[in-house]
Order: C-alpha cells, then sequence, then structure tokens
C-alpha cells in the first residue's frame, strides 16, 4: 500500500541542525522513495513497508545520540 507521511524532527540540544540533516540524509539514501524536504518538514512517500522499516531502523539512531521529538502524520496514498 501507497502512504505518504510529514514527519518533523526537533532535536533538543544546542546543536540542532546536525541530526536533521543526518536524518534527511538516510531518507534520501534510500530507494524507492519520493522526498521532498521543506523549512519545516520532510514528505516521503512510497511503499508503507519501506517507509516503515526506514523509520524502524532511522528513528532508534537518532534517539541514541539525541534527546529529540518526532511529529509524524500518515495518510493513504492513492493507488
Amino acid at each position: 500500500m501507497r502512504i505518504s507521511i510529514d514527519i518533523s524532527l526537533y532535536p533538543l540540544n544546542e546543536d540542532y541542525i546536525a541530526p536533521i540533516k543526518g536524518f534527511i540524509a538516510a531518507v534520501n539514501a534510500k530507494d524507492g522513495l519520493e522526498v521532498t524536504t521543506n523549512k519545516m518538514s520532510t514528505q516521503i512517500r512510497g511503499e508503507s513497508d519501506i517507509i516503515f522499516d526506514l523509520l524502524k531502523s532511522e528513528v532508534p539512531k537518532v534517539f541514541e545520540e539525541n534527546r529529540a521529538a518526532f511529529v509524524i502524520k500518515a495518510i493513504k496514498g492513492s493507488d
């Protein structure tokens, strides 16, 4: 099933740019996804399994090195 998510990362430390850039780089490195980034969030479109596997692997990496909050919205895409 295709989905679209809108995700924002809010690192809660002084050096907040590096974790955001690192997370966006990991998202962009994943094949099979359409990614659009703006100043407020990143939109990811693709198959739900690919997106959720990506989040399952990348979100813990952010939490290992940062105190942070993610805001994620998801909607079913058109087939």
